[in-house]
This record gives structure tokens, sequence and C-alpha cells, in this order.
């Protein structure tokens, strides 16, 4: 049957392209009305090869596929003659009567038959062997071709890590067919194949990464050299296979003094492979040359000791990632340049250059960024080619609040006249994208020459909150301008943000300027502090450049209005400051803390003195110009670490560290899961994940019976009631565990029907991750598989021995429990029946012992001791008993016992003390469980600008 209707084509996420017939007709009976047609055309990797080599051979030998498609309609005709004569012969055949010997004209007509057939025999043999020589040159240019198809998988993967991030067919052809006009000629064959091979990559790898953010760029960098080496069979896949997922032997202990017991689990594990064979022995033996290693500012250049040094890149990646998990980005990034090139590494086009790839039906997509405003390029290129808002022929239409009326007039008005649009922020009118995204499409049919749509919107931080249609993304050119990073650039933009009249509008000019340029500090400061994760804030606030110059504004009003008392009204400034400007966006107690904090410093009389020092060798300056202010950030504002925020040396290590984890772990997710594109020595998924069950399955403990126990004892105290509640806790996760893995087993025995959950559980298994719906019933964690089933088994093993008497243990881990905050609120409970104060009276004290867990023998007589705690940014000093600097490279030392208990609020002692944060992980935020407060001699508040914080768990 031929439908006629209404017929729309679209590429679907699976490359499929689905035809869709709407029988709008009237005419068609209704049990055709009722049916719809679907057509599936899968595109694999090796289709869209074939594909793309019958396009770089019709570009670079139109002769072969004339000779090819001439061959083809030879070989037709061959067949078509042949049949003519069987016809013709069959036809006299069965119209004969008697011996058809006698009949000479049919005899006469079977050797013209033969005869025919003996010469179309020959020139179908010839027309094969002249097909077999075109192929064997076709075949020439098929790595340029796989390559092409290779590249068009990896940016398609990109989806995964941010939805933003879709690229079509139709725009990667276009890329596809420019890379080879521009690659340089050769007359040899091979030559001229590696030219074309090397433009593609690099065509695709511009055209990718301009819309990437530059926390994506490594990542989609490092996994294309990866693919391109294995497709080339150049590295090991199960050493690849090692370096993504890394697991590391659990361990409390370290054979060597300068490692810590993670990093070595992480050697013991590598040893364990034939080629890394005796490598925990060899950093035994040969501390001191290891040492150098890991103490090496930049160990990716430094050689590996004795024969290790002629491991390949790879496996010298596998190591680092174990003794400096920091460096590996710099690893990773040499790897690329030693692998693909130095012009890969360093590279950014100018949007000029970008514009020129623009036409009326591909718009420019902006993946905005704080800090920096496109429409700016936009407006300075138009001017420079006669688009502009004055002479009416560039619109901007910012997004919200029912402007989307005015952008439907708006396009059609320019896509006739050829005016440029602007869209700004239209992640604002999600319910009106799937509009745009036709008006878009309807827009640029024949319209005029010089009409261009401009369109900005924020990144999403996750999936669920994406709602760009695929379509205005994939017929886009994604562009993401990110400003510099660095407390240099971001005090020179924030004093940007004034000028020297600023400067002079104020009566009391010497004052107004030294407080401005503080609060310039300042909020470079603030902004600055985020790259460094949890521990620069608990949370990412939106601080912008409103804040800064509402501020300003703010302070200017202030000193005027006490210009004739000439005092400065410091804590009312502050207040505005840190509550209401920068401090409305803040929600956290602790992080509100720091605003203040830096405010305190920054913002006090000792500045009109020369006296502040706004970080470490950084005076305050004097009274200058505005000139002069930019000009003294640059000769006197030390290089760019941490302690220009008050951060310790180490915080700049662990932002590194979670960088590279966070590299890796995309990579994980980018990678290919289908078995058959793995080398045949690669285990496959299946297999290993049954394995990982049935090990898991074997370890994993019984579930409590929480009844026997309530029989077992009367008492019911504040700690006893605490068991029974993690006892409940651990059977809910041990229930979901094994129910979740038996159900996974039979799935892959094929005794169930493998569902979204199974497959969602499998993944997690296969990439050492915590499943979600394990993560839900258990305790916060940051920790690989390995490593949390280590901890469960831990907090099992504690549970065990509580419950075997209920006596409380002599030391608590307090780090095993479910909700650490119960226990910490039955040592107040239990004090406070002890000795009948109120509880809302009370509060908890620490002293920090000297000893560690196994210097215990019983429980104090009221209280606890506790263990298992680390701390962040600094360092518990056990001789002097206070908070002192961090040791560099020791990120997150152990804590001694703490002895925990109760007294009335108003005897704790709080002089000389910092107020320190308890967190379950290094994420910290919503993990908060208490306070305590620790002996200090410095001032509090270096420690809460160091972001100094006590953890429960790495």
């Amino acid at each position: 049957y031929i439908l006629f209707g209404d017929k729309e084509c679209e590429y679907n996420k699976n490359f499929q392209l689905i035809l869709h017939t709407k029988l709008a007709n009237p005419h068609f009976p209704p049990e055709l009305q009722a049916q719809t047609t679907l057509i599936n055309f899968t595109v694999t990797p090796e289709g869209l090869g074939d594909q793309l080599l019958g396009r770089v051979v019709s570009s670079e030998r139109p002769d072969l596929e004339r000779l090819k498609m001439q061959l083809t309609m030879q070989q037709n005709h061959f067949k078509i003659e042949l049949k003519k004569f069987e016809d013709d012969l069959l036809s006299h055949l069965s119209a004969a009567h008697g011996s058809f010997l006698s009949d000479n004209s049919l005899v006469e007509q079977l050797e013209n038959t033969k005869c025919m057939a003996t010469h179309i025999q020959c020139k179908v043999v010839e027309a094969r062997e002249n097909e077999t020589k075109i192929n064997e040159a076709r075949e020439l240019y098929r790595p340029a071709a796989e390559r092409a198809s290779l590249l068009f998988f990896i940016i398609n993967d990109l989806s995964k890590i941010n939805p933003m991030y879709q690229f079509s067919l139709k725009g990667f052809y276009s890329v596809f067919n420019k890379a080879m006009e521009h690659a340089e000629w050769d007359e040899d064959v091979r030559t001229r194949v590696r030219t074309l091979t090397e433009a593609i990559t690099y065509s695709v790898f511009l055209y990718t990464s301009q819309g990437l953010l530059e926390r994506d760029k490594l990542t989609f960098l490092s996994n294309t050299a990866f693919q391109i080496l294995l497709s080339q069979g150049l590295i090991d896949p199960q050493e690849f296979e090692f370096l993504l997922h890394f697991p590391v032997e659990a361990t409390n202990v370290s054979a060597v003094s300068f490692l810590s017991p993670q990093t070595w689990g992480g050697i013991k594990t590598i040893s364990t492979m034939e080629k890394f064979s005796g490598l925990d022995k060899d950093v035994e033996s040969s501390p001191k040359r290891w040492r150098k290693i890991v103490e090496s500012s930049c160990p990716e250049d430094e050689k590996l000791p004795q024969d290790w040094k002629n491991k390949s890149t790879l496996q010298k990646l596998i190591i680092l990632r174990a003794l400096r998990p920091d460096r590996l980005t710099y690893a990773v990034r040499k790897f690329v340049e030693e692998s693909m090139g130095t012009k890969y590494v360093s590279t950014r086009l100018e949007f000029e250059k970008l514009f020129e790839e623009s036409s009326p039906s591909t718009s420019m997509f902006f993946i905005l960024s704080p800090g920096v405003d496109p429409v700016r390029d936009v407006e300075k290129l138009g001017l420079k080619l006669g688009f502009s808002i004055d002479r009416g022929t560039l619109h901007n239409v910012s997004l919200g609040q029912g402007q989307e009326e005015v952008a439907e007039r708006v396009l059609r008005h320019a896509s006739e006249q050829g005016h440029w649009v602007i869209l700004q922020n239209v992640h604002l009118v999600a319910r009106w994208l799937p509009s745009l995204d036709d008006l878009l499409e309807a827009a640029a049919v024949d319209c005029h020459a010089s009409y261009r749509v401009f369109i900005t919107a924020e990144p999403v931080q996750n999936p669920e909150q994406h709602v760009i249609p695929r379509g205005i993304l994939e017929n886009a050119i994604k562009i993401t301008n990110e400003p510099p990073s660095g407390m240099n650039p971001s005090l020179h933009d924030a004093l940007n943000n004034f000028s020297q009249d600023t400067l002079d509008m104020c009566s009391r000019g010497q004052e107004f300027n030294s407080m401005l340029f503080s609060l310039c500090f300042f909020h470079a400061c603030v902004t600055e502090r985020r790259k460094f994760g949890p521990q620069g804030w608990n949370h990412n606030y939106p601080f912008s450049t409103a804040d800064l110059t509402i501020s300003a504004h703010v302070l200017y009003n202030y000193l005027e209005a006490n210009s004739k008392s000439m005092q400065v009204p410091w804590a009312d400034l502050r207040y505005l400051f840190g509550e209401i400007m920068y401090g409305g966006h803040i929600t956290d107690v602790w992080d509100r803390r720091l605003c203040k904090t830096y405010l305190q410093e920054f913002m006090n009389p000792n500045m009109f003195g020369a006296e502040l020092f706004l970080c470490p060798g950084f005076l305050a300056p004097p009274f200058l110009d505005y000139t002069g202010y930019h000009v003294y950030i640059d000769e006197n504002l030390p290089t760019e670490n941490p302690m220009v925020y008050g951060l310790h040396l180490n915080a700049d290590l662990g932002c590194l560290t979670v960088t590279s984890e966070n590299l890796f772990r995309s990579l994980c997710d980018l990678q290919p899961q289908d078995p058959s594109r793995r080398d045949e020595a690669t285990e496959s998924t299946e297999e290993k994940v049954m394995d990982i069950i049935e090990d898991i399955l074997e370890k994993l403990p019984e579930e409590y019976n929480v009844v026997e126990m309530m029989a077992k004892t009367t008492e019911r105290s504040p700690y006893v009631l605490v068991c029974f509640q993690e006892c409940e806790r651990m059977n809910l996760l041990l229930a979901e565990i094994r129910k979740s893995l038996n159900e996974l087993d039979a799935g892959l025995k094929g005794e169930l029907t493998i569902s979204s959950s199974m497959e969602t559980l499998q993944s997690a298994l296969f990439n050492d991750f915590v499943p979600d719906s394990w993560a839900r019933l258990a305790f916060p964690s940051t920790k690989t598989l390995a490593q949390w089933l280590n901890d469960l088994m831990s907090s099992c093993h504690e549970l065990d021995s509580w419950t075997q008497d209920f006596v409380l243990p002599a030391v608590v881990w307090l780090s095993g429990f479910f909700n650490p905050q119960s226990f910490l609120t039955a040592v107040l409970q239990s004090i406070a029946r002890k000795t009948q104060w109120p509880l809302d009276k009370m509060t908890l004290t620490v002293d920090v012992t000297k000893k560690v867990k196994e210097d215990f023998g019983h429980p104090p007589r009221e209280g606890a001791y506790i263990h298992g705690l680390f701390m962040e940014g600094a360092r518990w000093d056990v001789e002097s008993g206070i908070i002192s600097e961090a040791i560099l490279r020791d990120l997150t030392p152990s804590m001694p016992v703490l002895y925990v208990r109760a007294l009335p609020a108003e005897e704790q002692e709080v002089r000389n003390t910092y107020e320190c944060p308890v967190y379950r992980t290094k994420q910290r935020g919503s993990t908060y469980v208490w306070s305590f407060h620790l002996r200090t001699k410095e001032p509090p508040a270096k420690w809460v600008v160091a972001g100094v914080a006590l953890l429960l768990s790495l």
C-alpha cells in the first residue's frame, strides 16, 4: 500500500530513523487509518563506516565510484540478458513437438544460448575481478572512514555526561566534508589517507570542544585518545579497564610511612596484575626512590625507579593513579599530547571564526557561565558587519514574563528582512521551547541569507532539569565561554565594574577607595573559593557582580550619611554585606559564619593604617587612583594558591584529586557496554557481575532478630534503644541487598526478565559504584562499592559485639552508625537522667585524648569514647593538644580517641576554642552531624577560613 499522508522524519536518541505516517486522509478505510507504519534503520559503527567510506571515495576517487556503478549496471544487464535467453529457450522447448533434435531452429537456439551463457560467464568473472580490484582500491581509504565513524559515536555519547551536548548526524557530515576539502593533498594514497584521518579528527575535535564546558573538555579529549588507541591495538584493553575502575584493596595500615593506607591498598591491587608483579615489594625495599615520586611537584614528568621506568605511558598512569591522584589530570593531558599532538591541548577558536560556520538554519547556542556575557561578543561582531540595535537590524529578546509572543514576532520579521535575533535565557520558558523548535525550522525556509539566530541558556546541574529540545541543540553550533579562574583575573574583573568616576564620587575618598578595594577582594574571594568544592563552600551559591555593585552603592550611602561624624559604621556595613547582600544567597549556617569571618578580616579600621593583610604577602593598598589599583594588583598579588583564600595548600591537592576522580567516573560512563566491541581477553560484563554477586552474597551477614534481642534484655536505656534502631536500619539494608542481588542473578541466568532496575544495578556493580537502591537505605558515603562493603561489614561486626550483652563498647566507632546524631543525643540523655539536669540546657563537650582505640579496655563511667574521625583543613597536634597547621599531602589525618560527655551549657569552656563542624563525608553540606569545641592557640577565624572540619568517612 502507498499511504498518502503527512510524513515526519526525526532521529531519536538511538539513531533510529523513524518514519511516522499520519493517516489523516478521510478516504482511507478505517482499518488502515488505525495503522501506523514504523520503519527502523539502526545506524551501527560498521554501517556508518561503510557509508562514510563511500563519501570519502566519491570525493577522492570519483572514477572508482563510477566504475563500481558501471560494473553493477553491467552485471545486472548480463543477468537480464541471460534470463531473457533462458526464457526464450524454455518457451521454444515447451512449444516443440516430437523430437526437438529434428527442429534445426531449436538446436541452433540451444547453441546460441550456450555460447551466450559462456560469454556472459566470462564477462561476469571479468567484472568480479574488476570489482575486487576496485574494492581493494576503495579499502585504502577505510582508515579515514572508520576514524570518522568512531568519532561520531564518541561525540554522540557525550550526552551521557551533560544533556546539553547533543550532536546531529547532519552536522557531523558537514564537518566531515569540510575536513576532506581542506586536507592537504598528496599524490601518495597512503600519505593522503593519513592526512585525511588527521584532518577529520582535528576538525571534529574543534567542532565538539567549542561547545563543551572546561571541566568536560579533558574528558572528551582523553576518551577520544583512548578509543583511537584501543581501535589501533596500541594499548591493552585490560590495563585500560583497570585504570578506569581502579579497584583498591581495603586496608587500614600502610607498609611504608610516606603512603596512606588507601594509597597502599591501591599499590597492592596493582601488584596483582601480571605486568606489575612485585611493585609492592619494590616500594617497600626502595622507599627513598619511590618517595621522590610521591613528593615531586610534577610526578608525571619524573622517571619511575629502576626497571619500572620502561613501562608504557598507560602503565605509568596506572601507578600514578595510586601514588598521586591529584596530578592525574596533568598526567592524562600529557598522555593525550604525546599520543595525539600538542595542538589538541591548547586550542581556542575566536567567535568571529565560529560565526563563519553559522547559517540561517544553523543557529549559535551559547551555554552560559557566571561572569561572562556572550551578548557583548554578538553586538561587537554585529556592529562590524552592519547589525546593531540602533539600526533596527539586531533584536535582543530576554525571555520570561510573557516575552514568547514578542520573540515569535521578531523571528518571523527577521527571517524576512535578514536581521539578527538574540534570544536570551531560553531555559526560563520550558513550555514554549517545543514551539520555538518548530518556529526556528519554519523561519529558516526561504529566508533572507543574512538572517541569524543567537540563543543563550544556562547549563543544568542534573539531567532531570534539562528542558532544551534535542532539535534546537542538534541544529545549533554550541559555544561555551568561561571566564579565567584565579584571584588575579577575578580581582581585576571585580574592579572593572567601577571607574575613576566611582572613586571620585564620595566626599570621604580615601576611606571609600580603601573599603571599595577590600570589598572587591572579598567578592573575588567568595566567588573563586567555589572551585575548592565543599571545603570552600558547603553549597554552591550564585554570587554575582550585582551583589558587588549594590554593596558599593550601600557603602557610598553610609559613608556619605556619616560624613559629619567621620565615623565608619563597621558593624552595620558588615551586617548588610554578610547577612543581606551576599548572605541573602547563603542557606547554610557554617557558610554564613565563613562569610561574616571574611568581612571581619577585610573590613576593619586596620585598613587605614597600612596594617591590614588581605592575604599572606598582600597588604591592603594605599590611597591610589583607579589605574593604580590595577597596577598594584599585578605587582603585589601573590601567585595563585589556596593560601590566598585562607586555605591550606592541601586544599588544592584535594580539589585536584576530586577532579581526577570525576574525570575517570565520566570516562567510565562513556565506555561502550557491548562486550563484542572489547578485546576477547577482557572479561564480559555479565561474567564479572555474576562473580561480584556471588562474592557479596557469600560475605553478606544474616539479618538481626530484633524481637529476640528485645526479649534478651529488659533495659531500655538511650544506648540500648540506639542499638535496636541501628539493627532495624541494618536489616532493611541487608534485605534490599540480598533481594536485589538474587533477582539480578536470576535475570542474568535467564530465569527472570531483565528490568531497568536490574540493568542499573548491573552497571553499578560493574563500575564499582554503590547502587542507588542501596545508598538510599544506607549511611552517606563517597567510597567505591568495595570500600563501602568493607565499611558495611565493619558496622555489622560492631553491632554483633554490642548486641552480645548490650554493654556500651569501650570505644564506639561513630562512623559506623546510620544515625550518629542519635548516639550523641543518647550521651546527652543518659547523663541528663543520671544528674537530673534539664536536657534543653545541656550540651556536649569533647576532650581529645592522646590514645588510640586499642588503649581502652572499658567504656567511661559517663559519656563515651568515640573514634573513626578525621580532620580536614588542619591536623590535631597530639602532644600540644591543639589544632595545628596541616602537613603537606596529609589531607585528612586521623584523630585520636575523643571523650564525649555532657554538661550544662553555661559551664562549657569556649575561650581559645574553635567550634568545629562534624560531617559524614567530604561532601559536607547536608551530611552535617554535630559541632565540637576544639582547643586552639590561633584565632578561630584562621580555622574558619581554612574550612577546618571533622569527617566521619573519607
